[in-house]
């Protein structure tokens, strides 16, 4: 099992929810962390009561990745994980009721922020000849579901993106994951404009401390081993797909 405590890692859209999951438990596993995202109080608040580092960004921002970039390689030296969990709903709904502006949006940030950062991340880990990016998708790339087609579009994108940079990158020793969750115990639904979940039922949905703990052992695999990809279902929810 890899050791972390020397590990360096980002995770987008860390303020709340599963960002903050995922960050919370790469810091108990020892690795010095760095969470971004758009509100400056938000990022600040979780980071002082996680023990990360804040950035405030918009990863559809290149130039801030650039940024974050230079902050994390001068203070550290190296980027170690790569964690790609920002995104919203933005709005989930029929395709005909849907606006422009929506629509640019969710591709924005479900799909191009990661993209943009996995360009940047690419390049550190080559030339290190190691390190690890996780884009965090959904079960909706590969499940059909009416009122989520602009969502799923991109998360779909984003799974493909993902398998394809997989195959560019583990000649440089550098490994590339998916991870699919679907029902989550995060504010997503009331972002979206969705009907709340039975208490009962979210109780038992995937909370952010079960994905953190996912993705600390998806880290602490064998440098030879990746896993391409994972879904997580609760046990309570329905599947079905078209």
């Amino acid at each position: 099992m890899t050791n972390l405590t020397s590990f360096t890692v980002i995770v987008t859209g860390g303020s709340r929810g599963y960002g903050a999951g995922i960050a919370e438990a790469f810091v108990k596993a020892g690795a010095r962390v760095w969470i971004t995202g758009r509100s400056q109080d938000k990022i600040q608040e979780t980071a002082n009561r996680i023990g990360a580092s804040p950035f405030v960004a918009d990863v559809a921002d290149g130039a801030a990745w650039d940024r974050l970039m230079a902050e994390v390689i001068a203070q550290t030296g190296r980027l170690d994980v790569l964690i790609n969990n920002a995104g919203e709903g933005v709005k989930i709904g029929p395709a005909s009721e849907q606006t422009d502006e929506a629509i640019a949006q969710s591709i924005a940030s479900n799909l191009t922020g990661a993209m943009l950062g996995c360009r940047r991340a690419a390049s550190i880990m080559q030339k290190q000849g190691s390190g690890l990016i996780v884009n965090i998708g959904s079960a909706c790339s590969t499940h059909a579901w009416p009122g989520w087609s602009v969502y799923s579009a991109a998360k779909a994108g984003l799974l493909m993106f993902t398998r394809c940079l997989l195959t560019e990158l583990r000649p440089h020793g550098v490994r590339v994951t998916s991870i699919l969750p679907s029902w989550g115990q995060t504010d997503f639904t009331e972002a979206a404009h969705l009907p709340p979940r039975d208490p009962a039922v979210l109780a038992q949905c995937i909370s952010p401390a079960d994905l953190g703990q996912l993705l600390v052992q998806t880290a602490q695999l064998p440098a030879h081993l990746v896993a391409e990809e994972i879904k997580l279902w609760p046990m309570v929810q329905p599947i079905s797909q078209l």
